[in-house]
């Protein structure tokens, strides 16, 4: 196996024997013969949109294809059978509806006449000697840009499957995602091509980014200001992790009434200020801190545990407590289907629960774009009177790897006239810190999940507005860690707009090569970080 497609892989290259995810060889070829066998539809699809053949379920099952195949998301083989059963059988089928509309179907890249193996053994054999979904005898720059690709499409195919969970769909993001995906099936690209298509990768997950933003606040109001406990109450419970929020409302609702109380982990705290989801009484608290700790905290919580996408660790001691649903995966643990959480709830009742109530107490979450912009006078007129001297957006991914602790203490050292904006699971290194407020403004604002980046990227845009400046003039610095495909996403948006010297940590992705790094830094400012005395010295001008 060769996989290199998180911040965390085996000495900083690519994880060559096990994935330090946790992820089998197996499930690597497995996922390297999907990405593979979307390649081919992906042919057909951009093919089909030339003479006005679109097909919804194919634009479904791309993205969640392609998000399958995400970090931490789906550890079971057997999990790939189906999807690469149904993606030869969409091929087929789009193939022929863009024949008969008098489109291209005549390709002869491999990938448009891919037949899967008849069993498991040879399917995993296949995506052993296919391999990554890049061209791997092109430059290695192009290599580089065509992985940036794969990957920032893999965040978008994460952030679209949950805006269409929800209805909110724009044909633009899918018309994307196959012409990337189709594009790696052709040589005669050359870099300029390459580095457009990751630029534009950047500009759709933004649209892709607002569609989540408007399907979420949609569906459950815009969150507000919310003091959410870190205890517990004594009774039974379920604890839910990961970044649904449809699953999250299907759960609440068929608890209700059942005596067990819900929780919250991991990327599932901000959603604690929804007003749609706040009205459920059993809604009560946040249990455990970061995804990688998971193995320890889940172990000792006496309930069920649902998993709803990415985050999902190897189940140890816990395997019979735990299930997961949607497109997340583990071998051997009980998955659940069509929003049904019966075997959970039932899982739940027959566990102890906990014994006594437990006083842990609070953090804050809801700042997102409109709880900021409502209070956007006072924001603005502490800049003016230099009560407020500089914002910092520390945000990002956590993980366990070395170096991280860098994120806790520059918070912690970031001067009192300074405001902390945090996003997804990077803000468990310091979410729980007490950093009081500049009058009236908490220091620390919670905007969200790492799907709701679109609220920061408001937030900021707004900012500028209001000073009647551009976003790179503001007293604002982004400080930047990454783990997996979203975030890469997340940043080729920031690049897309323009956004400039970026700090990214702990580490800068194994897939970049020193040419490619050299444009990101020349046109863009990226840096990596280094210290929090050094960077905080270097922003402020100490």
């Amino acid at each position: 196996m060769f996989c290199n497609q998180c911040e965390q892989t085996a000495k900083g290259m690519g994880c060559t024997v096990v994935g330090v995810c946790g992820k089998k060889p197996d499930v690597a070829a497995l996922q390297d013969l999907l990405l593979h066998a979307v390649k081919g539809l992906s042919l057909y699809a951009a093919a089909g949109r030339q003479v006005g053949v679109v097909d919804p379920e194919v634009n479904a099952f791309t993205v969640e294809a392609l998000f399958s195949t995400l970090t931490n998301v789906n550890f079971d083989p057997q999990r790939f059978v189906p999807l690469l059963s149904r993606c030869v059988e969409l091929t087929a089928r789009l193939k022929e509806k863009v024949a008969a509309a008098g489109g291209r179907t005549d390709f002869t890249d491999p990938v448009a006449s891919f037949q899967p193996a008849a069993d498991l053994a040879g399917l995993v054999k296949q995506g052993e000697e296919i391999g990554g979904a890049w061209d791997k005898n092109a430059d290695p720059d192009i290599q580089s840009l065509q992985q940036i690709l794969i990957y920032g499409i893999k965040g978008i195919s994460a952030y679209a499957d949950h805006a269409r969970i929800l209805g909110q769909e724009d044909d633009r993001v899918y018309a994307f995602v196959h012409e990337g995906m189709a594009a790696l099936a052709n040589q005669e690209l050359g870099l300029n091509d390459w580095l457009g298509l990751v630029l534009k990768c950047g500009e759709i997950n933004l649209r892709t980014m607002e569609l989540l933003d408007a399907a979420n606040t949609g569906a459950y109001g815009h969150p507000v200001p919310t003091e959410v406990p870190l205890g517990h109450k004594k009774g039974k419970c379920i604890l839910i992790s990961g970044h649904d929020l449809k699953d999250l409302e299907e759960l609440l609702k068929q608890t209700e009434g059942k005596g067990i109380y819900v929780y919250t982990h991991g990327e599932m705290l901000p959603t604690h200020g929804y007003p749609e989801l706040k009205k459920y009484k059993h809604f009560y608290g946040h249990y455990g801190t970061a995804w990688q700790n998971q193995k320890k905290e889940f172990a000792q919580f006496p309930g069920a545990i649902l998993m709803t996408t990415n985050c999902i660790q190897e189940p140890q001691g816990y395997q019979d407590n735990i299930f997961t649903t949607g497109l997340v995966g583990w071998p051997g643990v009980q998955h659940v289907k069509n929003g049904d959480f019966g075997p959970v709830i039932e899982k739940a009742l027959a566990m102890p629960g906990f014994a006594e109530d437990e006083d842990k107490g609070t953090v804050m979450v809801g700042f997102a774009r409109n709880s900021v912009l409502g209070v956007a006078d006072k924001v603005i007129a502490g800049v003016k009177s230099g009560a407020i001297r500089h914002f910092f957006l520390v945000a990002g991914c956590d993980g366990a790897k070395a170096g991280r602790n860098y994120y806790t203490e520059f918070v912690e050292k970031v001067p009192q006239d300074c405001v902390v904006l945090t996003l997804a699971c990077g803000k468990f290194r310091f979410f729980d810190k007490k950093l009081g407020d500049i009058g009236g403004i908490p220091r620390l604002l919670d905007v969200g999940q790492c799907n709701d980046a679109y609220s920061a990227i408001q937030i900021a845009v707004a900012l500028a507005n209001a000073f009647n400046c551009g976003v790179n003039d503001l007293p604002l610095s982004m400080v930047l860690s990454w783990y997996e495909q979203k975030a890469v996403a997340i940043l080729l948006t920031l690049l897309h707009l323009g956004i400039k010297n970026i700090r990214l940590g702990p580490s800068l992705p194994a897939f970049i090569t020193p040419n490619v790094l050299n444009v990101l830094v020349e046109n863009f400012g990226i840096k990596p970080i280094t210290t929090p005395d050094e960077d905080l010295a270097a922003i402020l001008g100490k």
